[in-house]
């Protein structure tokens, strides 16, 4: 399958204006020859270490027989179930491959008690678990971590036989990691998260799940000469033209993808994207849609829609004003991280900094350190808690009231974010609530799982436009699982994330409404009745 790409309406005007000029600059060849210049001389200095991806295909070659491998010897221990433990950047690159492959991973991106018991008692006996983490001190990470190995070891399997470590060299986790003797992948500590789904995070944990990795490194390297060229039709130089230099901006870019070749695709481009974009008060917000979501027909002015299609030559005609895109899945990886990076040069950001992720894990800190009592609720609807910034609850006692306050604070440029801390594949039904609340917004909706989109979007929710308002939903389980060597519990700890984000929002004056559900087995269902 060829990469192909048509651009229509803002997005041709954009390219026909754009792309000339970045041709002329030599920004395709200046981002493969890692020319940390491009950005501007303030973000040269961490250019200057962030651009590994760019040799990602040629580099992680020589990892794919060490894997197989691997793999194999697992096989042969009768270890055939693979679950990955990461966050960000590191799972969301490793689900699209998987899912896309038709090759089950089982993703461990969360700290909600429910979900990590479920996972522990998930055929363990033939179980081998892949822990990513880049800077190796991330506390989601390091607590799954903890409570396999004691998993492990109840059921008399040293863990060293089972897990495996993906991080950066002399990361602290490497060296403690090696230490004890685990096998140990290090990826290049010169490619930032979000663009390493072609590096070990991406590679290992789908290897040896089953994927063919040969194939996905292949089908990216066929379209690698053609983004190192300066030409017309450089698909990232058009792409990132596209999204990034419409005038005025369309600031929403909404990813629609039916899912019958590239399965999730959105979830991963959007953390690439919002990570990378939003920041110092601008940015493009990535909105995964559906092909029948209410915003595609809204005629929205600040969304441009772009869509990924088996075949593009094959569509009789592109819908005028949008982007459709066609290409295998390693292709489309890499076009995108190349896009990316342009679309940093043209809205004047430095694309591989992520300045606002820290401040929310700080609040978190300093909650599992203090473990305040939560503030009261400003009122209970059923046997949901509802609490609130601003006048979003004042005088306000429904559920549904308190919703629709915080819509009415959506402003013509606005977005609403709806982030759930729960545990999503026992309460998977809660993603229909951004099509039921866009169609009442009348305005783009992004849906989270708490709390690994703090790793992606939430750096766009801080230092983005200061454009959206926040629905935070979480889950108190009845069942909570300790986490070995450690003062807190994984209930404990969603909680602290969630409070914490909440904080930092406020403090960046964001509207936000919580919606604490105890019970969830018995109330998310009252509240989707509610919210409908």
């Amino acid at each position: 399958m060829t990469f192909d790409i048509a651009v229509t309406g803002a997005a041709a005007d954009a390219v026909a204006r754009l792309v000339p000029q970045l041709v002329i600059e030599g920004v395709a060849s200046g981002i493969t020859t890692q020319d940390s210049s491009l950005w501007g001389a303030e973000a040269e200095d961490e250019a200057s270490r962030r651009l590994g991806w760019v040799e990602a295909v040629a580099n992680s070659e020589a990892l794919v027989p060490e894997i197989i491998a691997l793999r194999d010897l697992l096989r042969s221990n009768g270890v055939d179930h693979i679950v990955l433990g990461g966050m960000g950047g590191s799972s969301l690159a490793p689900e699209v491959i998987a899912r896309t492959a038709g090759v089950e991973l089982t993703l461990l991106d969360t700290t909600d008690p429910g979900q990590v018991f479920s996972a522990l008692h998930d055929r363990i006996a033939t179980t081998a678990l892949v822990i990513s983490s880049k800077s190796g001190s991330t506390v989601e990470t390091d607590s799954q971590k903890r409570v396999y190995e004691q998993a492990f070891r109840e059921h008399g399997i040293d863990p060293v036989d089972r897990i495996i470590i993906v991080t950066d060299p002399g990361s602290p986790l490497d060296v403690s990691a090696r230490a004890d003797g685990y096998r140990v992948f290090n990826a290049d500590p010169n490619v930032g998260g979000r663009f390493s789904a072609l590096t070990a995070f991406g590679l290992v944990p789908c290897g040896l799940a089953g994927v063919d990795i040969q194939h996905l490194l292949d089908d990216a390297e066929s379209v690698s000469l053609q983004l190192a060229l300066d030409t017309a039709d450089n698909p990232g130089l058009v792409l990132g033209a596209a999204i990034a230099g419409t005038s005025p901006l369309k600031d929403k870019l909404g990813i629609v993808a039916d899912g019958t070749y590239i399965v999730g695709f959105g979830d991963w481009a959007e953390q690439l994207i919002a990570e990378s974009t939003g920041k110092r008060g601008t940015g493009i917000l990535p909105v995964v849609l559906g092909v029948d979501s209410p915003e595609i027909s809204a005629g929205l002015p600040d969304l441009q829609i772009v869509r990924l299609v088996h075949d593009r030559r094959a569509t009789e005609e592109v819908i005028e004003g949008e982007i459709e895109i066609s290409g295998t899945l390693g292709a489309q990886l890499l076009v995108w991280e190349y896009a990316t990076a342009v679309a940093g040069r043209l809205l004047g950001i430095n694309p591989f900094d992520q300045p606002d992720v820290e401040s929310a894990k700080i609040a978190t800190r300093g909650l599992l350190d203090a473990r305040p009592q939560p503030s009261a609720p400003a009122f209970v609807d059923g046997e949901i808690e509802v609490r609130g910034t601003g006048d979003t609850v004042d005088g306000v006692d429904s559920l549904r009231t308190a919703v629709d306050r915080l819509l009415a604070q959506l402003g013509p440029d606005g977005y609403l974010s709806i982030q759930a801390y729960a545990n999503r594949i026992s309460f998977r039904e809660l993603a229909q609530l951004r099509s039921i609340l866009a169609r009442r917004a009348g305005r783009p909706v992004t849906f989270g799982w708490g709390p690994r989109f703090l790793h992606s979007t939430g750096q766009f929710h801080k230092g983005g436009p200061a454009v959206g308002v926040f629905l935070q939903i979480t889950a108190v389980e009845l069942l909570d699982v300790e986490i070995p060597g450690r003062p807190f519990s994984f209930g404990q700890l969603i909680q602290a994330q969630a409070a914490g984000d909440a904080s930092v929002l406020a403090e960046h004056g964001r509207p936000v409404l919580t919606l604490t559900l105890h019970d969830p087995a018995n109330t998310v269902r009252a509240l989707m009745s509610a919210l409908r």
